[in-house]
């Protein structure tokens, strides 16, 4: 690509990126691509899926959940191994850390009384 320093000193002094000249080739495909990739989700903490656990233990669903976690868990672990990535045990961390966060909203929902037999309204979840 050709930029006219005049061009370059200008936009780089302004914050801007310099424009080419008329009649100049254009800049290939990967010069267009943004600056900065997408930030990848944080790691969780080392502890982390001890202190799920523990969390699990105390929820009135304890005899449910434990078991699943593990299983999960579990699976996550195997599959960690074979990849070398710890991708599917921050993946269970993340679900599980969901599952326990809405939980006490999915409750209130139950206790509403709302039949939710046939289905249920978007907006009365969602509080519109």
């Amino acid at each position: 690509m050709s930029v006219r320093p005049e061009d370059a000193d200008g936009a780089e002094r302004a914050g801007r990126t310099a424009v080419p000249s008329a009649g100049t080739t254009p800049a290939p495909a990967a010069a267009c691509a943004p600056d900065a990739a997408a930030v990848p989700a944080a790691a969780p903490a080392p502890a982390a899926a001890a202190q799920l656990l523990a969390r699990i233990r105390t929820d009135r669903r304890a005899a449910q959940w434990g078991p699943a976690f593990e299983r999960d868990w579990g699976k996550a672990l195997e599959d960690a191994r074979h990849s070398y990535s710890l991708a599917p045990l921050h993946e269970v961390i993340r679900t599980w850390q969901s599952r326990l966060d809405t939980a006490p909203a999915v409750d209130a929902f139950l206790d509403s009384g709302m039949d939710d037999s046939q289905y249920v309204a978007l907006g009365d979840i969602l509080g519109r």
